[in-house]
């Protein structure tokens, strides 16, 4: 027998084996550097762990709930770590912290320091750093940084150390913001992704054009750009190369006392992939991506497979191949010393195909996306609360809340595109945040109004209103006898505001007098039954109560609010009825309708319902418009509409009615029309006294099925303008991107979907322009919205499907809610708003309004006597100098302190650079007038998320093609005197700092 184990001397290379302890190493050579002259292949071991999709977070976790998805992250983290162990030249990189954070709280000393030193020397590497990785369409730019920032301060607090690279590999889409806010202006080198038009990347294959240097700001230019990376392919490995443990591959068989000997065949399958992919790409360097969704669950699988096919790669010696990392990457890209192609904008819309679409998840799941805006703002206002009066060690704080809206702005949470079970976890994480953040605003608005310095003794117990807009607000509705409802109305806005507060009330005999006893002027609206029905069926589904009183009035009047404040208002009950109780008005005025108590006015058609004009005495402006609204009919075949695509069909979209009946409402505050344009689509239109924009509120659902059609129900609006095919839509509520309809500036489009194609996300709001006006309008959540026509914008609120869209959910986009005894479509209540202005004046209307809409006056609610009240609480004041408000091109968008007692501090200008002949300059921020009642010790400056000293970061040296003529000056702030305490914004600049007080 011994002849049998005769084996050629030249195949003991291949396997030499030492016996390390109680397991056997493989002697695998997987040192190899960079070598210049070859291709280089860059190995980059990954898993795309998604924050909730199939299944939910913890689920995908622990690794339960298999039968929709076999996926541990819990597993892949123990077994990549000690694979890692194994072999001090493999590497891999994660991405999400919020699963990182679950994994990291219960290991063991030993286990973490191991870690340690695997981060520290390299081994492992933290890309992105975020909670999650965010999505791009459906995100605002405040949620993308304070996501980004709860995951770096665990990666610096943990690690010292500073992702470098950005690694979006997912996501639907690429905004104009990610590359030069949440990229370059984060310290990252490189952005890396796969998913783009398909158009696009065959146009970029072609030409080698993948890799870019991205200018995402035209504001910025050159300073903010980034090396951006697209992926040939998906994020996976080339075919044949998926290592996973329970998948189908062929492995490196070496042994050679087996049977089926493949080296040279897999050797050669790699090369020849590689230089397939070489063809693409410029420089000697090339990016694997080896890894996929959930994968390295039995690490070793992959590991043992990629030290074979380095080895014996480098051995053959025609390429060269290598662990990497992005970093490593980015490194050797910038060190080939070549010009790269530019890009500007963004890489929005997204399309795999001429009938997939992916801009129906601009709208998908509406209530979670309103709830998520609406929680967001409400977080900003909270940390400022918690920060006035001190944050806690014990007791309630808002992490809870900034770790619920982090999980939320994963690229399949907010955008829509979980399955249900997991969107009602998303759900139900935030409404457990809001509730303890909730908490921290009580005791903090009680601590901030008592007349006494003893926080710990609270003086009133407050309560809120998280259900006010379907009009349940227990506190307003039960209002005790002898006592008034005291209001306290907050304003996180660093400017005085003005704003109408409604409240529901039983009756309207109540009077509403502000801090000082002067009575307020006060309006009463009856209540319509879409609001009852509302009401009654959305109080048993989620409390599971039925209120046998149901309001019959909305009381309304105007509270003047200071910056960083609070103003208090008291509604007492007095004989008789208020001031003023509007009811309908049925007189006709020839054959038009107008209604407006200020300077603008709407004209309806006494006729139709329909409205025909808009006029601003004020500025001159007459605009014939009109407004409707549709629905899109789901596109049949192959490729039906679903929570990721909108694919509609041939059919022009239905008109919903051409004739409405309508219901004026007018008074000395507001001004209303009602619309019934169907059983299931109402809308009321609203004119402020004090305002020169339009409030539509709209209620949509539950959208009907039962003709076997799903819908998508859009709002079009109409003008008597001429606007050439030109519209612009905002880049994640910052910038805004100038749009052409059917049109792309990097490749020549083919138009394959002529609705879904033109169709772009929304998260402040979209304008369009023509020679003489502006048409604006701004949402209160992220959407999408496209200009199909000169002069017409639309927008998209609902979306009710009945079939899945084939891209992985595997559930039609049907949502429903039960009551006690019923189960229904969702319905939802929203806002949308529209101005119109003379061109080049509509930017003061949009940034200024949209700060409003997104921090809403916080509105809290007690019981006392006015004279009881006002004796032991402050009535009016505000956190800043009294006679100091921040610019008005200036948000305030972080002020939090942190658990080590420092204190957080973001400012944003709000203009970009020549948006705005006044507001697009520099601009002076007094820090000492704005902390009056507090003295700064010491400042320092930091990156967007605060993981780095500001003087730290440096800019890669990117040559551009085409790049080297002159750009108009960028303008930033300068330094900041730690003495004087002044800060300076340029156009568009964000700037972060971290304060001793």
């Amino acid at each position: 027998m011994s002849h049998l184990l005769k084996i050629p001397n030249f195949l003991w290379a291949f396997v030499v084996c030492v016996l390390l302890s109680y397991e056997l190493t493989c002697g695998y050579d997987t040192g190899g550097g960079i070598v210049e002259g070859k291709l280089n292949v860059h190995l980059v071991p990954h898993s795309h762990d998604d924050v909730g999709w199939l299944k939910t977070i913890d689920q995908y976790f622990i690794g339960s709930n298999n039968s929709i998805q076999v996926a541990c992250v819990e597993n892949v983290l123990d077994s990549v770590v000690m694979s890692l162990l194994r072999d001090p030249n493999r590497k891999f990189i994660f991405a999400e912290m919020a699963f990182f954070r679950r994994w990291w709280l219960i290991q063991s000393a030993g286990i973490k320091n191991q870690v340690k030193k695997l981060v520290s020397t390299g081994q492992l590497e933290f890309v992105n750093g975020g909670w999650c990785m965010h999505d791009e369409a459906a995100t605002h730019y405040i949620d993308m940084i304070d996501q980004t920032t709860l995951g770096h301060d665990l990666i610096k607090s943990n690690f010292n150390v500073t992702p470098r690279a950005g690694w979006q590999i997912d996501p639907f889409g690429h905004s104009a913001v990610q590359a030069y806010l949440l990229g370059a202006e984060l310290g990252f080198d490189s952005l890396h992704f796969a998913r783009i038009d398909y158009q696009d990347r065959a146009k970029r294959k072609g030409d080698k054009s993948l890799e870019v240097v991205w200018r995402g700001s035209k504001t910025f230019g050159s300073s903010s750009q980034i090396f951006t990376n697209v992926f040939p392919r998906h994020y996976s490995p080339p075919d044949g190369f998926n290592f996973e443990v329970s998948g189908v591959f062929e492995p490196v068989q070496d042994e050679p006392l087996l049977f089926d000997m493949n080296v040279e065949k897999r050797v050669n399958d790699f090369i020849n992939a590689s230089l397939f992919q070489a063809n693409v790409t410029r420089t000697n360097h090339i990016m694997w991506t080896m890894g996929e969704d959930f994968k390295y669950q039995y690490a070793e699988s992959w590991f043992k497979q990629m030290d074979k096919l380095i080895h014996y790669v480098n051995m053959d010696g025609r390429v060269n191949a290598l662990y990497s990392t992005p970093s490593i990457y980015t490194d050797a890209k910038l060190a080939s010393n070549i010009s790269w192609p530019l890009k500007t904008h963004d890489y929005f819309p997204y399309a795999n195909n001429g009938d997939s679409y992916w801009t129906g998840y601009f709208t998908s799941r509406p209530a979670l996306k309103g709830y998520v805006r609406s929680l967001s703002g409400y977080y900003l206002a909270s940390r400022q609360l918690e920060f006035l009066v001190g944050r806690r060690n014990n007791g309630p704080n808002t992490f809870s809340l900034g770790d619920a809206l982090g999980i939320a702005q994963h690229h399949d949470a907010v955008s829509g595109t979980a399955k249900q079970h997991t969107t009602n976890d998303y759900q139900k994480r935030l409404a457990i945040g809001a509730l303890e953040a909730e908490a921290v605003v009580n005791s903090a608005l009680s601590c901030l109004t008592s007349s006494t310095s003893n926080c710990t003794i609270s003086t009133s117990t407050f309560s809120q209103c998280p259900l006010l807009n379907i009009s349940f607000c227990p506190p307003a509705e039960n209002i005790p006898s002898g006592k008034s409802l005291v209001i306290v109305a907050y304003n996180a806005l660093g400017w005085n505001r003005t704003d109408v507060i409604r409240i529901p009330v039983k009756d309207a005999n109540f009077v509403v007098q502000d801090n000082e006893g002067n009575t307020v002027e006060a309006q009463f609206i009856e209540f319509d039954n879409i609001t009852s029905n509302l009401r009654s069926f959305y109080t048993e589904a989620y409390l599971g109560i039925s209120p046998e009183d149901v309001p019959k009035y909305w009381l309304l009047f105007q509270a003047s609010v200071p910056p960083l404040g609070w103003n208090t208002y008291f509604v007492t009950q007095t004989p008789g009825k208020g001031q003023y109780v509007s009811v309908a008005d049925h007189t006709p005025q020839n054959d038009t309708i107008e209604i407006g108590p200020g300077s603008l006015k709407m004209l309806f058609s006494l006729q139709s319902g329909q409205l025909k004009r808009i006029i601003n005495s004020r500025t001159r402006i007459d605009l014939p418009i009109q407004q409707s609204y549709l629905w899109y009919g789901s596109g049949s075949g192959n490729q039906p509409s679903g929570a990721y695509i909108f694919h509609p069909s041939d059919s022009p979209p239905v008109i919903v009615s051409r004739s409405v009946p309508v219901k004026v409402i007018r008074g000395p505050l507001i001004e209303e029309v009602h619309q019934q344009f169907n059983p299931w689509i109402y809308q009321v239109t609203r004119l402020y006294k004090d305002k020169e924009h339009v409030e539509f509120e709209f209620t949509i659902g539950p959208i009907p099925t039962d003709d076997g059609v799903a819908k998508e129900v859009i709002t079009r609006i109409t003008a008597d303008m001429v606007t050439d095919k030109l519209f612009y839509t905002d880049s994640n509520g910052r910038d805004f991107l100038k749009r052409v309809r059917d049109y792309r500036e990097d490749w020549p489009l083919e138009v394959t979907q002529p609705v879904a194609g033109n169709y772009y996300p929304l998260n402040l709001g979209m304008f369009t322009t023509d020679n003489k006006t502006e048409l604006s309008i701004l949402v209160d959540r992220a959407t999408g919205g496209a200009s199909l026509s000169d002069g017409q914008m639309e927008i998209m609120f609902h979306r009710r499907m009945l079939y899945d869209d084939h891209r992985g959910v595997g559930e039609a986009l049907d949502e429903i809610v039960c009551g006690n005894s019923t189960c229904q479509g969702l319905a939802i209540r929203g806002n949308y708003y529209l101005s119109i202005d003379h061109v080049g004046n509509g930017s003061r209307w949009r940034r200024t309004t949209g700060q409003e809409i997104y921090s809403p006056l916080l509105l809290a609610f007690t019981h006392e006597t006015q004279d009881d009240y006002k004796a032991s609480h402050s009535t009016r004041s505000t956190t800043m100098d009294p006679n100091y408000s921040l610019p008005p091109s200036v948000a305030l968008i972080t002020l939090q302190e942190l658990e080590d007692g420092s204190v957080l501090l973001r400012l944003a200008h709000l203009y970009e650079a020549g948006e705005d002949v006044h507001f697009s300059t520099l601009v002076k921020v007094e820090l000492k007038k704005m902390f009056a009642a507090k003295s700064i010790k010491t400042i320092k400056e930091t990156s967007l998320s605060a993981n780095q000293d500001k003087s730290a970061m440096k800019r890669m040296p990117w040559k551009v093609e085409g790049g080297s003529g002159s750009e108009p000056p960028t303008v930033r702030g300068g330094p900041i005197d730690p003495s004087a305490l002044v800060v300076e914004l340029g156009p568009m600049e964000i700037r972060t700092f971290i304060l001793q007080v």
